[in-house]
């Protein structure tokens, strides 16, 4: 009998939601209940995919909305087949920082090009991977700008976008949410670190096993 496929569960939201810090939580969560589990972050988690992630968050680069999504699509469809996909088929867990859903929130969305046609463009890079379960954070910008400035890092070319962009952003994800309710779950990211792992592991009781 073959080994179970992996499960692939999707952390999103804005930038300064707390996405990363989540996915690290998670990560230890389900090491202790025995899962076999990688994570990994878009875009990125291959050599390729981060030379990517690299160009796109450079904000000395001046990058068409178009080009932007397209070069989204492309570090996805690398990580896709060289690791994503291999991971799942051989039975092991997988957690995502980012996928389909940003590109959908943040080039379709946010720059205005349209949902259905980001995930058209999606449609080749992926070949209908689709998470089990994906989790969004919500925050409101001014919680996500108040995080980011306190890394005293400076800011990507995303980050620097006005709030009217990210005003789209959230809008579609809230969009998303409301299209999928079987897929997505909400998730206050005001709370604390411990209590926002707690509704995550509430919101994939049904998808993991027991502790």
């Amino acid at each position: 009998m073959p080994e179970p496929r992996g499960r692939l569960i999707t952390i999103e939201g804005l930038d300064g939601s707390g996405k990363t810090t989540l996915s690290v939580a998670l990560e230890e969560a389900m090491i202790a209940r025995g899962l076999p589990v990688v994570r990994l972050r878009e875009p990125g988690g291959v050599a390729l995919s981060e030379r990517i992630r690299e160009l796109v968050a450079d904000p000395e680069l001046q990058v068409d909305p178009r080009t932007e999504a397209l070069l989204f699509a492309a570090a996805r469809a690398q990580l896709c087949a060289e690791v994503l996909r291999p991971t799942l088929d051989d039975g092991r867990w997988v957690l995502l920082d980012r996928f389909v859903d940003s590109s959908l929130a943040y080039q379709g969305g946010g720059r205005e090009l349209g949902v259905e046609a980001v995930a058209r463009m999606n449609e080749l890079a992926t070949e209908g991977c689709v998470p089990d379960r994906t989790l969004l954070l919500r925050v409101d910008r001014r919680t996500g700008r108040e995080r980011l400035a306190s890394r005293g890092e400076e800011q990507d070319r995303m980050e620097r976008e006005q709030d009217a962009f990210f005003a789209r952003v959230e809008q579609a994800y809230d969009g998303l949410a409301t299209a999928d309710p079987h897929r997505f779950r909400v998730l206050d990211a005001h709370k604390d670190a411990p209590a926002v792992l707690a509704d995550a592991l509430d919101a994939l009781a049904d998808v993991l096993p027991p502790a």
